[in-house]
């Protein structure tokens, strides 16, 4: 399968309606970028069960920001709606596909139970935080 521009307009529903999503975050002025594009083109071809896309980040800004892009060409996978892998720099083809298929092989289970037990903790964290002032104000004893 060839690889598919996206737009920050698309990516939610890109990502919820795919099993395996690879997204390709670049820039036209990238050359590390642009010695990427072939090998991600190439390997995407090879993968017709991953969905290959890529995203401008001169032309999607906001979408970039938004994933914490800092730095270009970054590689994301997403499997079943979760992030599974993320990294910047350029791979060679041989390291492409071990993404992909370290990516096919997960245990989506054990991914979706790690996953919901983070977001547990994160809410019992922020539930015993202390009622009160949040700028930092001091209340005095009484």
């Amino acid at each position: 399968m060839a690889t598919l521009d996206i737009t920050g307009e698309q990516f939610a529903s890109t990502i919820e309606g795919n099993d395996i999503v690879l997204v390709d975050f670049w820039a036209e002025w990238c050359g590390p970028c642009k010695q990427f594009g072939p090998t991600y083109s190439a390997v995407s071809e090879k993968h017709s069960d991953v969905l290959f896309t890529k995203v401008d980040t001169e032309a999607e800004q906001q979408l970039a920001a938004e994933a914490g892009i800092t730095s270009i060409p970054t590689l994301m996978a997403f499997r079943e709606k979760v992030l599974v892998f993320s990294q910047p720099g350029a791979l060679n083809a041989q390291q492409l596909e071990q993404v992909v298929d370290a990516v096919k092989a997960l245990d989506m289970d054990e991914v979706h139970a790690h996953v919901a037990r983070s977001q547990a903790e994160a809410a019992a964290a922020a539930s015993s935080q202390p009622a009160g002032p949040q700028d930092g104000t001091q209340i005095p004893d009484l």
